[in-house]
């Protein structure tokens, strides 16, 4: 029964989300230090030109100066617009290129490089992150009010996804997240109270198997993936939590007593059995009854027996 009642929950936990309409794809890149290189010696030369024209026109050569001013600042321009174009990459981070709004593609080789200078270059981390939900209070299965907080372990598996499809990816996995808390929380009861299901504080590996993978379908589609989830608060709402602590600990006394009188019945069956094994005594079944009751009162009663010297028979 519990398995089923998981499987419909696993099941109704698939989100319809809609099919992404961009795929990260790599980027092609120059080696950064070359073009670094290619900028300098173009300023570099520009300034020469610019230096050397001035000269020519101040010497008189009009012309020749002018054509070498105009060349020099067309070099430097250059030169300084292929700077523009020149993008250092660090570990754990990716950079989405978008030419005039078009997606062109990642760069997530770390290093020094050079795209087109034209193009925008947006920052995404591709770190692995930790959201913390907050306290929730919410509804069990069995309409208990309780309290439940998860930690999320997510990294951006998809750059071009996580930019172009969703607004905020960090905010879309935070409410995500909380959104699958609570189904998850409304889905199963807080305890079991000994039926054969699952329950939030009994079968955490379920539970939190089953939420990190709603979890997962719900940010699909903005290219995260969730590593893993797990909860770290579990409890009753603080209006019922008294209660609940009662019945949880008659629950406890009903079964050590249940323990105790499985262990007594088994002591006295020994007792009685070695007792006709050795031939102690002779004990007829009034006796016995009499023996049972005796042992039965000494092991199962928790206060210390006080013994009681007969003087007389069973039976004056």
């Amino acid at each position: 029964m519990a398995n089923t009642s998981g499987a419909a929950v696993l099941e109704a936990a698939v989100v319809d989300m809609p099919a992404p309409q961009t795929r990260e794809r790599p980027v092609r890149a120059a080696n950064g230090f070359v073009m670094l290189g290619v900028a300098t010696a173009l300023n570099l030369a520009g300034i020469v030109l610019l230096v050397t024209g001035i000269v020519m026109l101040a010497s008189g050569a009009g012309q020749g100066g002018m054509w070498l001013v105009i060349v020099s600042v067309l070099m430097i321009t250059l030169g300084s617009f292929t700077a523009f174009g020149l993008t250092a990459v660090a570990p754990g981070e990716a950079r989405v290129v978008q030419l005039l709004g078009r997606y062109v593609g990642t760069l997530r080789t770390p290093g020094f490089q050079w795209v087109n200078p034209v193009t925008a270059r947006r920052r995404v981390s591709t770190r692995i992150r930790n959201h913390e939900t907050d306290v929730t209070k919410v509804n069990d299965a069995d309409g208990n009010p309780i309290q439940i907080a998860t930690v999320v372990v997510w990294q951006v598996q998809d750059t071009a996804q996580a930019v172009f499809e969703v607004d905020d990816f960090v905010e879309f996995v935070a409410i995500q997240a909380e959104t699958a808390v609570r189904h998850i929380a409304g889905s199963y009861p807080y305890d079991a109270h000994g039926e054969p299901r699952l329950s939030l504080r009994d079968n955490a590996d379920e539970i939190n198997e089953r939420l990190s993978t709603e979890i997962a379908a719900r940010v699909s589609s903005a290219g995260v993936k969730v590593i893993e989830s797990r909860i770290i608060h579990l409890a009753y709402a603080p209006e019922i939590a008294h209660a609940m602590l009662r019945r949880q600990q008659a629950g406890a006394v009903v079964a050590a007593r249940q323990r105790i009188v499985e262990g007594a019945v088994g002591m006295v069956e020994m007792a009685l059995a070695k007792l006709a094994e050795h031939d102690v005594v002779e004990l007829d079944e009034e006796r016995k009854a009499a023996m049972v009751s005796n042992l039965l009162v000494v092991l199962v009663g928790d206060r210390d027996s006080q013994p009681v010297v007969n003087t007389g028979t069973l039976y004056h």
